[in-house]
């Protein structure tokens, strides 16, 4: 087991207003004797507590002898839960403002961009690069963090051990490999789920034909995409248009649909078969599990009447709540 690093007992939330910042100033509540948040917006509603400071600031251009700089500056943990923008034109003047040995954390779903920013910050500080692979709405028990150490440290290994102690699954990756593996699994995601949503803008129908024609594949698709189109535009821009490797995969998903167009327009069954093959060999000792979680979620895709008259798909626990797109989560689901 690794050892306890010291206590992070100040700790400084900068974007508290957003959801992720949300989720890790209720998360650091437990465990810190000062909190403080920074946001250039007030806290949300319900979202404010006596324990926790909040201070409205913008942190890239922060007054050197105003309230937030002094709370950076006597920080042992400061987390960035803001966009990648905000986040480069900060790193320089928070870093020079932290304490030797504080802790520098950012949630950014790339992390190219930062990583050569901070290369030219002081030396002083810890850091590490995360990434929660949910929406903050979801909890992190049982989830997903990638996490990229970039300075590694006693304060970097308290964190890392808080996060598995809130119940996340700690996935440690290099920046270049977690760079490749956000491309295939959000941005080739979320290019597929769009270009699915653009196709349908030109299709002959309407949505009240779709909800009642649907099997669970399409109403699955319909779902993911109402769930992007609830969200914030900016978010997915910066996921395709910031990760160095985005593009290669649009490429190979326009590259597939046209090998696919071209099999049924020159093929012959066996080929789509082969393909098939292909596909089952790839996904290898995984191929039952997805099967079975693929049930799970065509099990739990039933219809109860909305007030329009239309239908809403129902969760497992007989809820009908539409579950929201976190509209400054830098890294959405």
């Amino acid at each position: 087991m690794t050892a306890p690093g010291p206590r992070l007992r100040r700790c400084v939330v900068v974007g508290g207003s957003g959801a992720v910042g949300s989720m890790f100033l209720q998360l650091l509540r437990v465990t810190a004797d000062e909190l403080c948040a920074v946001d250039t917006s007030p806290p949300r509603t319900g979202a404010a507590d006596e324990e926790t400071t909040w201070l409205i600031a913008d942190v890239t251009t922060l007054d050197p002898g105003g309230e937030a700089a002094r709370a950076i500056a006597a920080a042992n943990l400061v987390l960035f839960a803001v966009p990648e923008p905000v986040a480069l034109a900060a790193a320089g003047p928070i870093t020079a403002l932290m304490r030797p040995g504080a802790v520098l954390v950012d949630t950014l779903s790339v992390k190219s961009r930062l990583i050569a920013e901070l290369a030219n910050c002081p030396d002083g500080t810890e850091q590490v690069s995360i990434n929660p692979m949910f929406a903050p709405s979801l909890g992190i028990a049982g989830r997903t963090v990638a996490a990229v150490v970039l300075r590694e440290g006693p304060g970097v290994t308290t964190f890392l051990n808080l996060i598995e102690e809130w119940g996340g699954r700690l996935l440690r990756l290099s920046p270049d490999q977690h760079d490749r593996i956000t491309a295939v699994t959000q941005a080739l995601t979320h290019a597929t789920v769009l270009g699915f949503g653009f196709a349908l803008c030109e299709a002959p129908v309407d949505i009240g034909q779709l909800t009642a024609a649907a099997p669970p594949p399409h109403t699955t698709l319909l779902s993911l995409l109402a769930r992007m189109a609830g969200g914030a535009p900016e978010v997915y821009w910066d996921i395709q248009s910031a990760n160095p490797h985005a593009a290669q995969a649009r490429d190979s998903l326009a590259t597939a649909l046209r090998q696919l167009a071209d099999l049924v327009a020159g093929g012959q069954e066996q080929d789509l078969a082969a393909a098939f093959d292909r596909i089952r060999n790839f996904l290898g000792p995984e191929l039952a599990h997805y099967q079975t979680r693929c049930e799970r979620v065509f099990a739990a895709l039933q219809d109860t009447p909305t007030q329009d008259g239309g239908s809403a798909p129902t969760a497992p626990d007989g809820s009908t709540d539409p579950v929201t797109c976190d509209e400054r989560k830098w890294c959405a689901p």
